[in-house]
Order: C-alpha cells, then structure tokens, then sequence
C-alpha cells in the first residue's frame, strides 16, 4: 500500500496537456511528479488537442466527478474540403472536394445552424460507449454502426479568419480560425465535420487547444516541464470555493456535517453546495434534499 506523503498536498492541479499525449499520458506523468498513485481527471482532450486538463491530487479525486465543469472553451482550426475517419488530422482523409467555392455568408449560416442547444452525433472514433463496448473498438473490428445523437449547448461559435489554402493532395480548401464555448460532452471534430457537411465539401478539425474548463483557464495552467520543477496545486478549499457555491456553517454545524448530519440548509441556484467551516475549512460537497443537506462527499 502506498504511503501519503507530506510533500503531496490534496488539491486540483491545472495542466497544459501537450499535443501527442492521451488524458491517461498526463495522470500517469503527474503520479510520478506527485509521488503518489492517487491522481485523477475530469474530462478528456484527444491526443492531437493541447490546452487546459484539470487534475485531482488525493482527497481531491473525490472532487473531480462533482466539478461543475460544464462549460469549456477551445480555439481550433477547421479544414474545409477533406474529410477523414476520425474527423480530425489524426485520419486518414476519406474525401476531397474543392473548397474555394464556400462563401463567407454561407460559413456564418453554417455556424449558426451549429449554434445553440443542437442534437450532435459524436465522432465514430471516440470512447462513447454502444451497448457498454467503446465506439473506437467497434470501428477498429470493422463494425457498422450507429451512434445516436444526443443533446449538447454550443453558447457560442465564432469566426475569426478564414485563409485560403491548397492541401497536399492538391485541393483547394479553405482553414478556419474558430472558437467555441460549450457544454461537457461536446465534440469540436464534430462541429467541423457537420459545417463541412452542410458546405457540401466536408470538414474535418486540424488543431485544438481548450483555453477553460469551468472556471479554471489557461492563466492557471502550467505545462508538466513546469509541474516537474515545481508541483503546483491548487488547494482544494481554493478549488471547491471557485466552482461551486458557498455556504459557510459555525463549528457545531460544521461537525455535524462532517458526521453526515443532515442539517437544514438554505436556498441555492446552483447544485452541489461547498460547505466551508470555520477558518475557511472546506468539509463537504452537499445537495439539497426535501431543505436538508445531503452528503455527496465528505473531506473536513
């Protein structure tokens, strides 16, 4: 069994994953620079994608599930005039077609069709789960299949340049500069690949770097160069205070709550509630229950 050491603080740690490197890559580099096994994240980024992965260190795994990191933000690159199997440039291109025809008007028609709370298929080559089997497995063994679409908030998509260009088969194709702030779950490869859909020419995503998730940005994101040199966390009452609401309880409210008393609480917009105690002590993740505070994890 692994021993906690002192040097290991709880808290979230804030990376900036470099491209070429699965979500997984990350945990297991960051279990090394933290000397310890418990190291978890929320929410994935595909290989190619760089930018913002939130980590949890010790207790504040128990956080990562709960975060209300409902809402991300990416600048990315679209290619209009080529398709490929994974509706990203780690594809294989399936088809070609020339681009130079596309309209600025009909892009921004396109994007706003893609604007909004739309019905969205995820990518074929992504870890949806079909029938509990991963999508990317059932394309690898050949299977055809459907996935069905699901709901996804795309609250903004905007574009910032649209370049010209020549791809190396020859094609005409036209590079988009975009960004887009939307809810957990979305696929950006799959917004690209249904604007170039709707073109006529295809679409498919050639660079992704995620700037935010919830309220954690890039400022706060170091690379695992940096992480190496020096661990920075997070402290976990910092982190919980940042993403959930607050409500602040008195030292008998505080250990009654740590005992999973269910206590009256009050009112709040937003679910799960951060207990904090006094002296600023994070204690607990509740949810209002019938006007009681139930427990969904308990760290005072």
């Amino acid at each position: 069994m692994n021993k906690r050491t002192t040097t290991t603080p709880d808290g979230l740690v804030i990376v900036d994953k470099p491209s070429g490197f699965t979500s997984h890559d990350v945990v297991a580099k960051m279990r090394g620079i933290a000397k310890t096994r418990r190291v978890g994240h929320a929410g994935t980024l595909d290989p190619m994608a760089t930018g913002v992965l939130v980590l949890g260190v010790e207790k504040a795994t128990k956080l990562l599930g709960h975060l209300a990191l409902t809402e991300k933000e990416y600048l990315g690159t679209i290619r209009l005039g080529q398709t490929t199997v994974t509706d990203d440039a780690e594809g294989e291109i399936t088809a070609s077609a020339d681009a130079s025809g596309v309209t600025r008007e009909g892009i921004d028609a396109g994007v706003a069709g893609l604007t909004g709370a739309i019905m969205q298929v995820p990518s074929k080559v992504s870890a949806i789960k079909i029938d509990g089997k991963r999508s990317y497995s059932r394309v690898r063994e050949g299977e055809e299949f459907e996935i069905p679409a699901r709901p996804v908030t795309v609250s903004s998509f905007q574009v910032y340049d649209v370049r010209e260009a020549v791809a190396e088969d020859g094609t005409p194709v036209v590079d988009l500069v975009v960004s887009v702030v939307c809810s957990s779950g979305t696929y950006i490869r799959a917004l690209a690949r249904d604007l170039g859909a709707g073109l006529g020419v295809g679409g498919h995503l050639t660079a992704l770097r995620r700037t935010r998730v919830g309220p954690y940005g890039l400022d706060a994101a170091k690379t695992l160069e940096q992480l190496q040199e020096e661990l920075t966390v997070m402290p976990i009452a910092e982190a919980a205070a940042a993403a959930f609401a607050r409500w602040d309880v008195d030292e008998r409210r505080a250990g009654l709550v740590t005992n999973g008393v269910r206590l009256d609480m009050p009112a709040y917009d937003t679910t799960p509630v951060a207990v904090f105690g006094p002296e600023g002590r994070f204690l607990a993740l509740v949810e209002e229950n019938r006007g009681k505070a139930k427990s969904l994890a308990v760290f005072g």
